[in-house]
């Protein structure tokens, strides 16, 4: 705010009131005094992912300057949210689990994510981490 950014100061606001809004919803439903982290990663995700949906309909529709601000605010909204594992580091990350709880086939594919989701939260994208332990159970 000191630094009067402007777009860093709105988008801040747009996170926290996304939190907020997570757990009065959370609060209604009696399951909780507060929100969980794992939830707030959620939620931050979310944004990612509505924003990078907004920029390609604004790139389609020829509104250049309305994605360059989704851009800014996914730049902003992304320095909250875990370092991203590369490519090399997932598959490491999913060999390691499928080794350790001896997942042998693609029987064991819900266990694997399940254990991935907890450990790698906000890490691992994991859509493409899906197909990546498919392919390792499927060849082990």
């Amino acid at each position: 705010m000191k630094g009067r950014e402007k777009r860093a100061v709105s988008t801040v606001r747009l996170i926290l009131t996304a939190i907020k809004d997570r757990d009065i919803v959370v609060r209604g439903k009696g399951d909780a005094d507060e929100i969980s982290d794992q939830e707030i990663l959620q939620v931050l995700q979310t944004m990612v992912r509505q924003r990078n949906e907004s920029i390609a309909l604004c790139e389609r529709g020829g509104r250049l300057g309305l994605a360059e601000q989704e851009t800014e605010e996914i730049g902003i909204i992304e320095t909250f949210l875990p370092e991203r594992l590369d490519e090399a580091a997932t598959e490491e990350a999913i060999r390691s689990v499928v080794g350790e709880i001896g997942a042998s086939s693609i029987k064991d594919m819900g266990r694997t994510m399940a254990i991935l989701r907890e450990r790698y939260a906000g890490q691992i994208d994991f859509a493409k981490a899906s197909a990546v332990v498919k392919t390792q159970l499927n060849a082990g």
